[in-house]
């Protein structure tokens, strides 16, 4: 059955010769894997570009509930990214978010929600001209409660641990803030922010493992 959706790349992996494996977190179905023929060719003219993490897509594919792995009938972009892939603090973000969405966006209930969630963040990011240094952190908190344990407030996140009294006072503004939210945070206090997030992240949900582009984020930052 064909169905149209838009869909946000999550990775690809390589599959024989010429295709991918392309991973796809969609607005419709939740999290679907499609296998895509031919892009890694000569003559594909870049058509493998659509398929970079992160990309928004507008798609018609062919829909089989029970189906692995199923197949995309029409493609398209369905928003031009102006400084996400360009703007190398951006790009930082952005390694970190796939990173996240990679290991912690499994389910495919609330696909609608999430989606929405996760593409208005991204816009959002691409947009931002100044002031999104400490966008990472507000999206951790925010995509936490879509995934069913986040918090609310700063004691939930901290769980009983004695943390700096500037770090908690942040920590609660954070609870409330929103991607344009005028927030002024020390390197070190958003660096410990990011541990304390990512522990409790690891605290309620397994086997997330290290993460490889924190260190990136934290250079960056620096």
């Amino acid at each position: 059955m064909l169905q149209k959706t838009s869909g946000i790349v999550f990775r690809f992996t390589r599959f024989g010769d010429t295709s991918i494996i392309v991973n796809v977190f969609t607005e419709l179905f939740g999290l679907q894997s499609y296998i895509v023929n031919g892009v890694r060719t000569s003559s594909a003219k870049g058509k493998i570009a659509l398929y970079q993490p992160l990309t928004l897509l507008d798609m018609v594919v062919y829909y089989k509930e029970n189906a692995q792995v199923k197949r995309i009938k029409e493609v398209k972009c369905l928003h031009q990214y102006h400084s996400l892939y360009s703007d190398v603090k951006k790009s930082a973000i952005a390694l970190f978010i796939n990173e996240l969405l990679n290991k912690a966006v499994k389910d495919e209930s609330h696909a609608q929600e999430l989606y929405s969630f996760i593409a208005s963040s991204l816009i959002a990011l691409d947009d931002a001209e100044h002031g999104y240094e400490n966008f990472h952190l507000i999206f951790l908190i925010k995509l936490s409660r879509l995934l069913g344990f986040g918090a609310h407030e700063s004691m939930e996140v901290l769980s009983g641990r004695l943390a700096d009294v500037a770090v908690e006072s942040t920590l609660q503004k954070l609870m409330l803030a929103d991607y344009s939210s005028n927030l002024t945070i020390t390197i070190a206090h958003r660096r410990e922010l990011l541990d304390l997030l990512v522990r409790f992240y690891k605290e309620h949900m397994d086997s997330l493992g290290e993460f490889k582009s924190i260190a990136v984020l934290k250079e960056m930052f620096n």
